[in-house]
């Protein structure tokens, strides 16, 4: 069967494999140690052959980057508290503290340790998302709200600086961060 034009068709068998194997990796994640997992072990969990995955991810890092970058996809748009410092405050107090969980750790280093910078992009792209949200909410308000560049390297750089390097940082640091970003606007 061909595909499209311009890649496979969504919802297609392409995505029910997808599907099947992140279900299989974050199944077997779950269970065994994490050198345990192998792309054999995965094939068989997702019930395809070990040359799809090969096919479709390359390796085991790539794969586990892919899983990771899903993972990482906010399921919901920031909360709103009224003010655009607000709306930032209790998104980054809630993003500190789910990428500092031991999941969080593990799924920033997947996508940092695949070859390709399409993981990493990807978890740009979301958190840019949802800064924008927030930011649209404020402008909504007629509030004062910083850029985008700037709450990215005065509030969520150092949040996962710190989670990288084991210093994780708690709510009033974080509100310290989120305030100085507002001050540098």
């Amino acid at each position: 069967m061909a595909e499209r034009e311009g890649g496979p068709r969504p919802g297609g068998r392409s995505a029910r494999v997808q599907a099947s194997v992140h279900r299989a990796t974050r199944d077997l994640l779950a269970r065994l140690d994490r050198a345990e997992v192998t792309i054999p072990l995965i094939a068989a969990e997702a019930g395809v052959t070990p040359s799809t995955i090969y096919r479709r991810w390359g390796e085991l890092n790539e794969l586990l980057a892919d899983v990771a970058v899903e993972r990482l996809r906010p399921d919901m748009v920031p909360v709103e508290t009224g003010s655009g410092i607000g709306d930032l405050l209790a998104w980054a107090e809630q993003y500190a503290e789910e990428m500092a969980s031991s999941l969080g750790r593990e799924m920033i280093r997947d996508v940092l340790a695949a070859e390709g910078e399409a993981g990493p992009r990807r978890c740009c792209g979301y958190v840019r998302q949802q800064i924008a949200a927030i930011a649209e909410r404020a402008a909504s308000r007629n509030e004062a709200f910083p850029d985008i560049d700037t709450i990215l390297d005065r509030v969520v750089a150092p949040i996962v600086y710190r989670i990288l390097f084991d210093e994780a940082l708690g709510a009033e640091r974080v509100g310290g961060l989120v305030e100085a970003a507002f001050v540098a606007a």
